[in-house]
């Protein structure tokens, strides 16, 4: 079984110069592809992508869950693999995704540590350990079987942003989600331009209006309007 990776972007060139070349060194021959979907970037990234041995697709648009379906579409792996620019994989991590589907998941994500040693950051990376309702945001990654994407129908492209935890809570309605006990490595930058209760204050506040099934147009615009977010 082999990996494609897809990487929705939006100027994330600087990210990209990194993510990619480090992808490529630790896939090894199962990582059979990188696919970046791009949503309108103004800076190189797509230029640094294509360069880099990156398939790149240009999302009409602008929405992780529309670019990621984009991937998926022409994605050629049996597994897919949704992950964020700004996230540091781990070696062996292709193998241990192929463990976890041969196992009989039909998907699952990691556990993660920030970039930065501030404690209140490192209480939130603990947390990541457990598969409880808040699992599967973004930053932990998703891998998915190719076959119970389609089942599912993707990524609801409704939610313009939410996308990632409504899909986990769909696959664990119905299918085994397993989530692995290596931690890759996320950005702080969002703590660095926000403190980190306004950070968790607008999580909390995103997370009871999904809940609370508010349309996702106004859930983006009050967490935008909370924090420095793009």
């Amino acid at each position: 079984m082999r990996l494609s990776i897809i990487i929705p972007v939006l100027d994330e060139s600087e990210n990209l110069k990194s993510t990619i070349p480090t992808l490529f060194k630790i896939g090894g021959s199962d990582l059979l592809e990188i696919i970046v979907v791009d949503g309108g970037s103004r800076d190189e990234s797509k230029e640094i992508a294509r360069t880099l041995g990156a398939k790149v697709l240009n999302s009409e648009v602008r929405s992780r869950a529309a670019q990621m379906n984009l991937g998926a579409k022409y994605a050629q792996g049996e597994i897919l693999y949704f992950v964020h620019a700004d996230v540091r994989l781990v070696p062996g991590f292709v193998k241990e995704i192929q463990n976890a589907i041969s196992d009989g998941y039909a998907a699952g994500c990691f556990r993660y540590r920030f970039d930065s040693p501030k404690l209140m950051l490192r209480i939130n990376s603990w947390f990541t350990r457990f598969n409880g309702l808040l699992v599967g945001g973004g930053d932990q990654t998703l891998f998915i079987g190719k076959s119970t994407f389609n089942a599912l129908e993707g990524f609801d492209e409704y939610y313009t942003i939410m996308e990632d935890f409504d899909l986990v809570r769909k696959i664990k309605r119905k299918y085994p989600f397993r989530l692995l006990p290596k931690s890759i490595l996320v950005s702080a930058r969002k703590y660095e331009t926000n403190s980190w209760l306004r950070v968790q204050w607008a999580n909390l506040v995103a997370f009871l209006m999904f809940f609370l099934k508010i349309h996702p147009q106004k859930i983006k615009s009050t967490y935008q309007r909370m924090l420095d977010y793009r």
